[in-house]
Order: structure tokens, then sequence, then C-alpha cells
């Protein structure tokens, strides 16, 4: 049996639970979840946090644009955010792999064909790849979608079967709902034209993306033949409790 493809892109506020550092537990409940949904499901993670993990490290001065100290807290990040997702999936039995995209990447038809034949074979030899952007070259999703982008184009071309996005919410609530402060969540979403209408665009302290850019990354899946599923990965076991269907979230179709 083929087994389905999903794409997970896990925010910063998803894996630090909206601290001020990486919460190796929410890891190891990612980690646990695809460990139990293997033998269905081959994963593949798109995942912030790089510069809220060396926010754990060090604090940076430099007189110039606040995007330069951003960019080298990435680079400092990066590394132990590997090493977190390393250690905590190796001793559930699974394998990891870094891939730093940039959006570039994507306007060059080689550049395309590579990444997706190195994730292929990355996928087939029981790697999880795990993506991030290229903060020292790129600088987009620093600035603006926290990797929302970035997942949205990486699932389309590679194909997969569903993106699912991990955020702080139980979906996209409704606008009246949240004016009465008791949040609904949107179930179902067939047309996208009218959504951003009904979204709270506020970002946590940690992601720069917010609701409107996971609705852009869910048009960009959408245009691919891909479902979105914006799900609450604050919450333990949300991705094998939204398989199940057994918890609130917003489908895009």
């Amino acid at each position: 049996m083929k087994k389905k493809r999903i794409l997970l892109k896990i925010g910063s506020n998803t894996l630090t639970k909206e601290t001020n550092h990486i919460s190796r537990g929410k890891v190891e409940d990612i980690g646990r979840q695809i460990a139990h949904l293997s033998s269905e499901y081959e994963f593949i993670i798109v995942s912030s946090g790089a510069i809220a993990a060396a926010k754990q490290f060090v604090k940076l001065e430099h007189p110039g644009p606040e995007i330069n100290v951003k960019q080298a807290l990435a680079a400092i990040g990066q590394p132990h955010l590997m090493r977190i997702f390393q250690e905590n999936f190796r001793e559930l039995g699974l394998l990891t792999s870094q891939c730093l995209l940039s959006y570039s990447d994507f306007e060059n038809s080689d550049a395309k064909a590579n990444i997706k034949n190195t994730i292929n074979v990355l996928v087939a030899n029981d790697f999880i790849p795990i993506i991030n952007e290229n903060d020292t070259v790129a600088t987009d999703e620093i600035q603006f979608g926290d990797n929302d982008k970035l997942a949205a184009l990486t699932a389309a071309l590679l194909e997969v079967d569903l993106l699912l996005i991990a955020t702080n919410t139980n979906g996209i609530y409704t606008k009246e709902s949240l004016l009465k402060n008791q949040p609904e969540t949107i179930d179902s979403v067939d047309d996208l034209k009218n959504l951003s209408s009904e979204i709270n665009n506020g970002k946590s302290s940690h992601g720069t993306g917010g609701m409107q850019s996971k609705i852009e990354a869910a048009t960009i899946a959408k245009a691919a033949g891909i479902e979105t599923w914006i799900v609450n990965g604050l919450k333990e076991n949300f991705i094998q409790d939204a398989l199940q269907n057994s918890v609130n979230y917003t489908k895009i179709k």
C-alpha cells in the first residue's frame, strides 16, 4: 500500500509552546505521533524556530537593521534546532535530515528538480526531511510568513496529499465569535475569496506569520489540488487527533 504524504508545517509558537525556548516535550510529542503513524504516512517537516533556539543562548547587538541580527540569530540557532530534533527523534527510532531552501530555488527549474529528487530519496530511505528557510541568504519568511508560504510551495512541488499547518488556535475562528470572546472554528472552507474578512491577523511573540499568511499558503496549496488543515499544534497528539477528526480544526479544500 502506498503511503500518504503529509507536509507538516510547525511554527515557532508551536515549537516553543508560547514560551521563550524550544520545547523538547513538544518535539517529542511530534516525533511520537510520526512514529505511530509511520506505517500509513510519510512525513516532510517545514519547521521554523531557529531564531527562537538562538535566543535561549545569546543576545546579539548590532547598530544596523534588525533583520541582520535576526539572520545572525538564525545562523546560530539552526544547528541547535536540528540537534533537538535529531536527539528526540532518534530516541523514537526516527532518522532526520536538514534541507535549507529559499524562494529563489522555486524559480529555477534545475533547483526545483534537485529539491524534489533529493527529498524523494531521503523519504524513500526513511529519513524525515526537516526544511527551513536559508535565512543567511534570504529574509522573506523572517519578515513575513513564518515559513507558511515556503511550506505551501514545498507541498506543491512534492505533490503531497495534505498540508498540515500547526498553529496556536483551533483553526480559523469566525470574526463574530471573536467579538463575543467565544471563539468558534470555521470547520470547512471551499471558497477562499471571502475568508480574509473573517480572520484575526494577530501574531505571536515568536512567529512572524499570523492567519493571513496561512490563508495565502492554503491558496497556493489549493491551486495544486492539495487540502490544507489548520490545527492547534499546542495540544498534545494534535496530528493523530486531526486525522481521526476528533478535534476542532479548519479544513481548506
